[in-house]
């Protein structure tokens, strides 16, 4: 059995791709630290080594140096960023068998692992800025650049009406970590905000595992009583409370073989936490009212808008729950932070509401799209394509979709005037002159008060309005009162 030895900071890269090689046959170990991996070096041989260019103690092209003094006939590949590409090329003329850029793809790992254990030769490559179309990982240099621009893409998933594949940074990060972790059967915990579509990722992760032909069940948690929460979960017999008058199935059982998803999972009693612990631990559920235990096979994914640790703080959640739960994390980024993505989702919800309603797509009119660009989402995605479906429902076949069609809280950003914006930000208001005026004056502090504060939030009005204790329309008055747009 072939050894590996895994160098790379980010601790779910480690695991994944240790339980991937352990899977296909390989004896796997990893460190998130360039100083620990030197040491099992000198401590026993590898035949093989995937290193991070980027480690937090250290940099690959150091490490690569001290790796050939110690074990000078270990194999070494490089994992680069695709910024870096023309260093780990660097790299490879001093030793390094061949390089792999991120986004990672399991069969692209594989292959270029049994490809490099079998001492087959690597050509020498270009930079990735050189016009010649060399080879990276057994494709043109052209077919790299070209899946830079495009979406990221799930290997085993075909778009559908579930979720929207975005083209933005922060877009493709998700599907990266929802590529790595799909295929293991770990536990996994989804955080995001409200509307940021959790039990669509949560239904990607199922649809791309070894579990995708079992079912698939979601329960959400946020408003469930103790002894209704029991009975959803676990399933209750006939007679074992008041309106029990037939036997219930719970989500274990229904998921079995597959997939659940609990939404809201921090909202649970503490008893039910209790509960939900001892089922993880033992893989058997008792029905309310029943001494049966019946074996389960559920892989779980949960979800919460709240971090769990910051819950496990408060004394709201357990700890050793969430222990059980923390195998792995995805954060879904909010709207306001994946604008490019805007285009995207507002063609492919104009399309399944054109569906809806017997209709063509409407054009939509430039006013509202600056309008969807200044806006903040903070009903994210489902809030984007309830507009849709409001404004589509509203306009005439023949014409455009205009700001009259759009709710009153996006029809506030388009009717507000707009206000200059110097190098340092917001500059300052021309309406409050008057030093001697009480009203004024108190108006300048109210207006500088809010200046400050979005500029320490980087503008968002949801934040901003947190943290003047003010809702976010009384905020949107004052803004339009002072004349405040940015």
């Amino acid at each position: 059995m072939k050894s590996i030895l895994i160098i790379d900071d980010e601790i779910n890269i480690c695991t994944l791709l240790s339980k991937f090689l352990s899977k296909h046959g390989f004896k796997a170990e990893s460190t998130m630290s360039g100083a620990t991996a030197l040491k099992m070096l000198k401590e026993k041989p590898y035949d093989l080594i995937l290193c991070d260019y980027r480690l937090k103690d250290t940099d690959g092209a150091q490490l690569l140096n001290d790796i050939r003094q110690i074990r000078p006939r270990t194999v070494v590949i490089i994992i680069t960023g695709y910024t870096d590409v023309r260093i780990a090329v660097d790299m490879v003329k001093n030793g390094a068998y061949d390089y792999i850029s991120k986004p990672l793809y399991p069969d692209e790992i594989l292959a270029l692992v049994q490809k490099a254990l079998s001492h087959e030769p690597v050509p020498l490559r270009e930079p990735a800025y050189a016009p010649a179309a060399a080879a990276v990982g057994g494709r043109a240099q052209e077919e790299v650049v070209e899946e830079e621009k495009a979406p990221l893409s799930l290997k085993s998933s075909k778009p559908n009406d579930k979720y929207v594949y975005g083209k933005s940074h922060a877009a493709k990060e998700l599907y990266r970590q929802i590529t790595l972790v799909a295929p293991t059967d770990y536990s996994v915990i989804v955080y995001g905000e409200t509307g940021t579509g959790k039990e669509s990722v949560a239904n990607l992760i199922h649809q791309n595992s070894q579990r995708k032909n079992e079912p698939f069940v979601a329960l959400d948690c946020g408003s469930l009583s103790k002894e209704l929460a029991a009975s959803e979960l676990f399933g209750h017999e006939k007679g074992s409370f008041t309106g029990a008058i037939n036997t219930k199935i719970g989500a274990f059982e229904q998921a079995h073989g597959g997939t659940l998803f609990l939404d809201e999972i921090a909202n649970l009693s503490y008893d039910i936490q209790v509960a939900l612990l001892r089922v993880i631990q033992e893989k058997q559920i008792r029905r309310v009212g029943s001494l049966k235990e019946i074996a389960v096979d559920v892989r779980l994914v949960v979800a919460s808008n709240e971090k769990l640790s910051e819950s496990v703080q408060k004394g709201k959640f357990r700890e050793d729950l969430f222990h059980r739960f923390n195998e792995f994390t995805i954060y879904i980024p909010p709207l306001r932070e994946r604008l490019d993505d805007l285009p995207q989702l507002v063609d492919t919800f104009m399309q399944q509401v054109a569906r809806e309603l017997g209709k063509s797509p409407i054009p939509i009119s430039s006013d509202v799209w600056d309008c969807f660009r200044r806006y903040d989402w903070p009903g994210n995605i489902r809030e984007l394509k309830n507009v849709i479906r409001r404004a589509c429902l509203l306009t005439p076949a023949d014409e455009e979709i205009a700001v009259e069609t759009l709710p009153l809280e996006l029809k506030e950003e388009s009717s507000r005037e707009s206000f200059s914006v110097g190098a340092d930000g917001l500059e300052e208001h021309d309406m409050i002159t008057d030093a001697n005026d009480l009203k004024a004056v108190a108006l300048k502090a109210e207006y500088n008060k809010i200046i400050n504060v979005l500029k320490a939030v980087k503008y968002n009005k949801t934040k901003a309005a947190q943290l003047l204790n003010i809702d976010r329309k009384t905020l949107y008055n004052k803004l339009r009162l002072l004349n405040i747009n940015y």
